[in-house]
């Protein structure tokens, strides 16, 4: 097994084809007769669509079909799905308004699509687009989650009161009453967590090819969870049985969550190849994203702590408005509301209660964005902790240790929602103040005074759920030459699955690296399972792997005991080897496969061939932690921001490949980071028109905004799995959201300042300081 077992820092088997400029991404692919679609998107946030005249479009060369909501309606077609698991305020079924691809009527959201045109060449369907003569109605929009709640705001669906599409409460609301109504303090911040956007490297495309002679219906795009897709699809939108439907995906340049929801043009595409009859194409640029690409984050949040004079937490509370959009994304509804058990964090806090409105405003969807919900979470928690040690006077990690969450206490049942599997917290939080040097930080502090900045440190204990209880599938098939293929559900979009996956099998099976092969990305082809999302490839797949593994080791031990003329009893697998106990006959599990296929040599009783699946049904997720510890230095005169010092310590048991580890929360700590520093999504409170819709005016972070990283891994297996993995691919943007802006906060606090909303930008930061200076 040597360097492709499990723990072994492995280079991605993925990287060479790609750096090579070889990979195949959706704009790569182009199949025969292809068309090319352009969509016409709304100019406006709400209005109502008078007309609509298309005939000048029509009539311009090279078009072979325009199509508006009137004719999509008349199609009998159905609408965008949605996942809507929560409930109403009033104990029914959560609001979900209808969504069809195109607008039939009204216009919801800036870039709602409004006409869709299909042509012989890209540029041709744009020009005929141009010649579309729309009359709209303008009517009054509301963008915030908040203010859409309020008594008298623009109402989006006339039965759907306060547009609060539902109401989610969990906790003990009278202990938490009576803990806040007996505590020596209570603190409460307001917090607006703002929204952004995926922004991943490759745009969004699809191709669409409906075959009229087979009524199968192919959609090839970027997704992440293809059996769930498949299925909704059918159902909601096309009306057709499943197995019409095939979904193919390729290489895919970055996801985040974009790709984990349903857009309307994964339904336009194959729905106008039906009409036009040839594959139509529909590929966004940069600008287009931005207004079509589902955003993540915006929640309006009220929450408070309450706590003894000695800092013993007693209670948290929390009311929270979540931003869904206009309508409900595929998966939208959850990242309000799905991981809030989390915001008690790694705390003894007996008591919690939480209220959260999911809110329909005009704007475009959102859905979970890396994290979901997670990082929302912590960054409550551990706001409320920084500012309770403010309160107290209280180093803040001092007063997080106080409360912290002994190992022994495992499992531990907070009191909300959550019982935590595993975990050293206390531990993680030393490692992390060692390596970051804690203790001599009011040196560097002081020192960087002396060059008139302003320096802060700020820690973020975090926590996460991660996985689920459902179900996936791991198919091995070896060939009769013996070489491998693992048939994979989930779905890779830059993690590096094939790498991590082959170091699983490799140390399962003890097979030659060389000689396996991974096969994902095709409903055709690939094995049952939920796909990818919510850092559940690893434990699932893994996990699915294992079953498979040993039914192949039983079958591989039968026919070594045929093939070695030995009993089965004395037969033992090891590092690839069916071995004869006591002696040296062996035979390697790659010619016990090889020799499975030659069935006149098989034992009478056995069916020719090696090959198995394992589905593993998980019954609980589990729960990777850390500790960040983030230090910034700050201009006061001109309020930038500049990040000098970074250490985490993450838990997420049992590593695969501490280099791919190491790489995706450094990933998770750039986009947390981003958010912190400078990514914001925002609208227009009047209009509802977007004001970041370029680079131009949305910035990303750039490595040179970084730091050096200080990277350390306290392993504690969790129980919940085969293998003892958690989660990784979310917790550096659950840790670093709140570490940040607590560091920040922190270099301003001599002059009174509490709290500042993300983004903490250079305006914001040194208008906060301003504002300080003039209250002193």
């Amino acid at each position: 097994m040597g360097e492709f077992s499990i723990g072994q820092p492995v280079t991605r088997l993925e990287d060479l084809r790609l750096l090579k400029g070889q990979g195949r991404y959706l704009d790569d692919i182009n199949y025969d007769r292809q068309l090319y679609a352009v969509i016409l998107r709304s100019p406006h946030a709400h209005a109502e669509i008078a007309s609509i005249d298309k005939s000048a479009a029509e009539a311009a060369p090279g078009v072979h079909g325009v199509f508006t909501g009137a004719d999509y309606r008349a199609d009998g077609m159905g609408v965008v799905p949605c996942m809507g698991s929560y409930n109403h305020r009033d104990g029914g079924p959560m609001f979900v308004p209808d969504r069809p691809a195109l607008a039939v009527g009204k216009v919801m959201h800036i870039g709602y699509p409004v006409a869709l045109v299909v042509a012989d060449t890209e540029a041709r369907a744009r020009d005929a687009s141009e010649l579309i003569e729309v009359d709209y109605k303008p009517l009054p929009a509301v963008v915030s989650c908040y203010d859409a709640f309020q008594d008298g705001a623009p109402r989006l669906y006339d039965d759907c009161p306060n547009n609060e599409s539902y109401f989610y409460e969990a906790g003990d609301k009278d202990a938490t009453d009576a803990a806040f109504a007996a505590a020596d303090h209570v603190v409460e911040q307001d917090m607006v967590i703002n929204r952004v956007t995926a922004n991943a490297m490759e745009n969004r495309a699809v191709i669409g090819d409906w075959d009229i002679g087979t009524g199968r219906i192919t959609i090839r795009c970027g997704f992440q969870r293809p059996w769930l897709f498949r299925q909704s699809l059918a159902e909601q939108s096309f009306h057709v049985p499943e197995r019409q439907i095939r979904l193919v995906t390729d290489d895919i340049g970055g996801s985040y969550g974009l790709r984990g929801s349903i857009y309307p043009e994964m339904v336009l595409m194959p729905w106008a190849s039906k009409h036009v009859g040839r594959p139509v194409k529909w590929v966004a640029d940069r600008t287009e994203s931005h207004l079509s690409d589902d955003d993540g984050r915006d929640n309006i949040v009220k929450v408070a702590i309450a706590f003894d004079a000695d800092g013993t937490f007693q209670a948290v509370r929390v009311r929270s408005w979540g931003n869904l959009g206009a309508f409900v994304s595929y998966r939208g509804a959850a990242p309000p509301a799905v991981h809030i058990g989390t915001v008690i964090g790694v705390y003894t806090t007996p008591a919690a209660h939480v209220e959260i409105s999911g809110m329909l405003t005009n704007t475009h969807c959102t859905s979970p964005y890396r994290g979901a919900g997670r990082p929302e979470a912590s960054f409550m928690i551990e706001r409320l902790v920084e500012r309770a040690a403010d309160t107290l006077g209280m180093d803040p990690a001092e007063l997080r240790r106080k409360n912290i969450i002994p190992s022994a206490a495992m499992p531990y049942k907070t009191p909300l929602t959550y019982t935590y599997d595993c975990g050293e917290f206390e531990k993680n939080m030393d490692m992390a103040m060692q390596t970051a040097d804690w203790a001599g930080f009011e040196a560097r502090r002081a020192e960087a005074a002396t060059r008139g900045k302003l320096r802060g440190i700020g820690m973020s204990n975090t926590l996460e759920w991660a996985a689920d209880n459902t179900t996936e599938t791991a198919e091995l098939r070896f060939d009769p030459s013996g070489d491998l293929t693992f048939v994979a559900s989930t779905i890779s979009h830059g993690q590096g699955h094939r790498t991590i996956q082959t170091q699983i099998i490799v140390d399962l099976l003890g097979v030659d690296p060389e000689r396996v092969a991974v096969l994902q990305g095709d409903t055709d082809v690939s094995a049952f399972g939920m796909g990818t999302g919510g850092s559940r490839s690893t434990i699932m797949t893994g996990s699915a792997l294992t079953i498979a593994a040993r039914k192949i080791i039983e079958k591989g031990k039968k026919l070594a005991a045929h093939l070695l003329e030995a009993s089965e009893a004395d037969i033992e697998f090891a590092d690839g080897n069916f071995t004869v106990a006591g002696t040296d006959k062996l035979i390697t599990v790659h010619e016990i496969a090889a020799a499975a296929y030659k069935s006149n040599d098989l034992p009478a009783e056995m069916e020719p061939g090696l090959y198995e699946t394992g589905t593993y049904n998980a019954t609980t997720g589990n729960f990777p932690n850390g500790c960040h510890v983030c230090e910034v230095e700050i201009d006061p005169d001109t309020g930038v921001t500049e990040l000098v010092n970074y250490t985490v310590v993450d838990d997420v048991g049992t590593i695969i490949n501490p280099m791919l580890v190491r790489g995706q929360i450094m990933g998770g700590i750039a986009q947390g980071m981003g958010q912190v520093l400078m990514e914001d999504k925002t609208y227009d409170p009047e209009t509802g028109q977007l004001l970041a819709g370029s680079f131009m005016d949305y910035c990303m972070p750039r490595a040179a905004d970084f730091c050096h990283v200080n990277f350390d891994e306290n392993e504690v297996p969790s129980p919940t799995n085969p293998l003892g993995v958690k989660g990784a691919g979310e917790a550096g943007t659950v840790g670093s959201l709140s570490a940040g802006t607590n560091a920040i906060v922190d270099a301003l606090s001599h002059l009174g300042v509490q709290h500042i909303d993300t983004p903490c930008t250079p305006l914001k930061v040194w208008q906060a300081i301003r504002d300080a200076q003039a209250a002193a």
